[in-house]
């Protein structure tokens, strides 16, 4: 199922083709994908990055789609950058205060034994940063496996913008959430930063869906300050231009049921339905995680991970 086929299905269950509705969908499916990868542990969220740390310097940024760790490991001896050819040690994850108290010093430096989560990182207050213990002594390598959010199903949705022309007699100040207009698609929000008349900045905070890279994308002047003309904005990347994704193609009733409980209740609709679209949701649900936290945890090394017993 792609995203055109589920929206469809969704309208024609809800049997609401409204165009509020409508607009809506992709949050009802955002919704209910969070529901589920926060439910069920598919190897489909976990993502394997490899970095380097600084020497000298006990911490280390996570990735921008960090959500939680699943391993992570210092690698020495590595040649030519090769990490096949350096020896793999894995960090145990333990408490910021068990690292304070057992490497109290900056001269307390060697091979990383323990991380922790310390807190956001300082470019990114939305993102974390790990503390390493002891500090370390060289430049080592790292490989990070970790828990994050694929991209949605949702079709097309704006990831990164390009040039931007400011246009002019712009009202100076920082709006948000301001609707973008223009383009193929939809439902594309921004925080947009005006300065000496002109659109200085503008950051994607919802992609909307059905975008194009290369079309070009503005703003009503009344969502900006109430004067001005001539913004525009290069639409530099989209992502799912085919409106596919691992649930989708793997488990759809899942995600449907999920969905429909999201629209029915933004439609404030009966509870008997309400009721019948939870328990086929929690039916859907209960098969991926016989997969996801049963026969795909059968044989896992990791005693930490929740499995469920496969009937």
């Amino acid at each position: 199922m792609n995203y055109t086929e589920l929206s469809n299905a969704i309208q024609a269950y809800t049997e609401n083709t409204e165009a509020d509705f409508i607009a809506e969908i992709p949050v009802f499916v955002q919704q209910a994908e969070q529901r589920i990868y926060n439910t069920v542990q598919f190897p489909s969220i976990r993502k394997n990055v490899y970095g380097q740390v600084t020497a000298s310097n006990k911490y280390l940024q996570c990735p921008t789609d960090f959500l939680a760790v699943y391993s992570l490991a210092i690698v020495t001896g590595v040649t030519s950058g090769d990490l096949n050819t350096g020896t793999y040690e894995y960090l145990l994850n333990k408490d910021v205060n068990f690292i304070r108290q057992a490497y109290p010093t900056p001269n307390d430096t060697g091979v990383p034994k323990y991380y922790a989560l310390f807190g956001p990182r300082s470019d990114n207050a939305d993102e974390l940063t790990f503390i390493l213990g002891p500090t370390p002594a060289s430049a080592y390598y790292t490989e990070l496996h970790y828990y994050f959010y694929p991209d949605s199903i949702v079709q097309s949705p704006v990831a990164t913008l390009g040039a931007i022309t400011g246009g002019s007699a712009y009202t100076a100040g920082t709006y948000y959430n301001v609707p973008l207009t223009g383009s193929t698609g939809s439902g594309a929000l921004a925080t947009i930063t005006v300065s000496g008349g002109a659109v200085t900045a503008v950051t994607i905070t919802n992609g909307g869906l059905q975008y194009t890279a290369g079309g070009s994308l503005s703003a009503a002047a009344a969502n900006i300050g109430g004067t001005g003309s001539g913004f525009s904005v290069l639409i530099s990347t989209v992502t799912n231009s085919d409106g596919r994704s691992w649930l989708g193609d793997n488990f759809d009733t899942v995600l449907l049921y999920g969905s429909l409980v999201e629209a029915y209740t933004y439609m404030k609709g009966e509870q008997d339905m309400m009721a019948l679209y939870n328990g086929k949701y929690q039916e859907a649900l209960a098969l991926a995680k016989r997969l996801g936290d049963g026969m795909e945890r059968q044989d896992a090394y990791r005693s930490g991970q929740y499995r469920q017993a496969v009937t």
